[in-house]
């Protein structure tokens, strides 16, 4: 998972630290403003801005004897763009095993054979089950129903309502009247 979208997160997973960046999206402030505004002591604000700025949101600036601290607008909307971006996000699910619901449902529904105890009526299910059967099936090769048949009775013995439900989730397709059926590449 990425670091830098953890970070960003942290740094805002505390209602001190969210109030901090919407003071600071009005105007600077040093430690001991932030403190005052807050009602907390000095350090626990610097303990809250040195996370923000870890994180890249705030930025400081030294006037006189004071630190002052401002929300970095351009690295915000920055951030914004790219953490929240289709890429980034689709490399923090990667780690997710994409098939564990499947699996689940495979296993719950088959007997230690490989064949299926039911049909699920529930359509979630349902669809799990048939991914799972029509792995039985060569992509780019036909089958006659009797082949069909033949390889669905392996997974239950109701081989019409399995063969019409490939076929209506366009898993499988059937060519020529019913004579022809193959996998289908989606």
């Amino acid at each position: 998972m990425s670091e830098e979208l953890i970070t960003f997160f942290k740094a805002l997973a505390d209602s001190n630290r969210l109030k901090i960046v919407g003071l600071l999206a009005d105007k600077p402030y040093s430690v001991e403003e932030l403190a005052a505004l807050l009602n907390l002591k000095p350090s626990t604000v610097s303990h809250h801005l040195s996370r923000l700025t870890k994180a890249g949101l705030v930025s400081m600036t030294s006037e006189s004897y004071y630190s002052v601290y401002q929300l970095d607008r351009s690295m915000l909307e920055e951030k914004s763009r790219n953490l929240f971006s289709q890429d980034e996000l689709s490399t923090v699910a990667s780690e997710v095993d994409a098939d564990a619901y499947d699996n689940k449902v495979v296993k719950d529904y088959t007997k230690r054979d490989g064949s299926l105890k039911t049909i699920p009526a529930q359509r979630k299910k349902l669809e799990a089950i048939l991914r799972h059967v029509v792995k039985s099936f060569d992509i780019g090769k036909r089958y006659s129903e009797k082949r069909v048949n033949e390889i669905l009775s392996k997974h239950h013995e109701d081989t019409a309502t399995l063969r019409r439900e490939l076929i209506g989730y366009r898993l499988m397709e059937r060519e020529g009247g019913g004579g022809e059926y193959s996998r289908s590449l989606s």
